[in-house]
């Protein structure tokens, strides 16, 4: 099996939450970890709305970057392009979450896909993901 954390299962891993705690629980249940190329530029920008603080950013940012350096990286690539246009051509989602989805199939299943994002869990489902969430 192959854990694939969209952007917000990346951030929650650098927050103290409970989130944090049912992204580290994924990580255990195997040792193939994952995520789009993609995630990382969505992830940065978004510490900024988390804190106005500077020492708080730079923190989680570090956080971040740490678990970053153990996840295998998913280019997005022309073929991860061409098949998250598809994918956005025929699901109710997003590009950046096509995209996500793209990348996590690219893993032989089974992939459970780590996401606190709502609109993500019907589609990742519909893939034939196994879902993490809260």
């Amino acid at each position: 099996m192959t854990v694939v954390l969209d952007t917000s299962a990346l951030l929650a891993v650098a927050t103290d939450s409970p989130l944090r705690d049912t992204v580290l629980a994924a990580l255990d249940t195997d040792p193939v970890w994952a995520t789009s190329a993609m995630a990382l530029t969505e992830a940065l920008p978004a510490i900024d709305r988390l804190s106005d603080e500077d020492d708080v950013r730079s923190d989680l940012e570090d956080a971040i970057r740490l678990v970053w350096d153990h996840l295998h990286i998913v280019p997005v690539d022309q073929r991860c392009l061409d098949r998250a246009a598809g994918l956005a051509r025929s699901q109710p989602v997003r590009l950046s979450d096509a995209i996500q989805f793209a990348a996590a199939e690219r893993f032989p299943g089974p992939v459970q896909f780590v996401t606190f994002d709502p609109t993500q869990i019907t589609v990742a489902l519909g893939l034939g993901f196994e879902v993490v969430s809260s």
